[in-house]
């Protein structure tokens, strides 16, 4: 599965807006499982169309769409200015990219549908920097922040200078839920990317109280058990 998922580095210009570009053969026969890395997405799904799918809070199944899938993932920080409305209002959810975009989008969905695979991740390139999208630079700090095992969200806001309150006001705008969930991300993405190891080590590495809390966290975010969610993750851009 993973020849068939491939990433593509954002373009010069867009590195503080776009985490990848990505396309997905697998999904065309076999239902897909995504789970929160704490991005939006703009996807092209074939006869289904284009999409904006949102922030996820838990795993969710994408059915077989028949052709390849193409998307443009949008880095925490940065879906809403792209898409001139709080991220808040797409998460959880997949909706049609002429709800924040409007007859622009239509008309873009009629261009994807006449394009070759091959020219669809430059067309979606071209769109998204024509929305001028300007990243939230205090909460990619947070996110930052909030990426390091010990991280509080009193203290990250304490040290940004702002309340709890404004700075989960201003994550639900830009990524799309709140400090203490994109905390909760950023530890299920630190337990992909530690290297094999017994399961208590790398929950600790990661930042979970104990294995007990992790396998928690694990099942509300992915819907498995630790050890066959670590047999086939593979840590994607975000």
């Amino acid at each position: 599965m993973l020849g068939s998922y491939r990433e593509h580095a954002p373009p010069t210009g867009l590195r503080d807006v776009v985490a990848c570009l990505w396309e997905n053969d697998h999904v065309r026969h076999h239902p897909q499982l995504v789970v929160p890395d704490g991005c939006v997405d703009l996807v092209w799904f074939g006869e289904r169309g284009l999409k904006v799918v949102g922030a996820d809070t838990g795993p969710h199944t994408v059915a077989p769409v028949g052709s390849t899938v193409t998307g443009i993932r949008l880095r925490p920080g940065a879906a809403g200015s792209v898409l001139g409305l709080p991220a808040s209002e797409v998460r959880d959810t997949t909706v049609d990219l002429s709800e924040p975009w409007g007859a622009d989008a239509e008309a873009f969905a009629g261009v994807m549908a006449e394009a070759t695979p091959a020219r669809r991740l430059g067309l979606l390139t071209r769109q998204v920097r024509g929305r001028h999208g300007v990243p939230d630079r205090l909460v990619v700090a947070a996110a930052a922040a909030l990426s390091r095992p010990s991280a509080r969200v009193a203290d990250v806001a304490a040290d940004l200078g702002v309340s709890e309150r404004q700075l989960r006001r201003r994550t639900l705008v830009a990524i799309g839920y709140g400090p203490k969930m994109l905390a909760r991300v950023a530890r299920l993405r630190r337990l992909i990317a530690l290297p094999g190891q017994e399961l208590a080590v790398r929950a600790a590495l990661a930042g979970y109280a104990s294995q007990a809390h992790m396998t928690e966290e694990v099942h509300r975010l992915t819907g498995s058990t630790p050890v066959r969610f670590l047999e086939d993750a593979t840590l994607t851009a975000a």
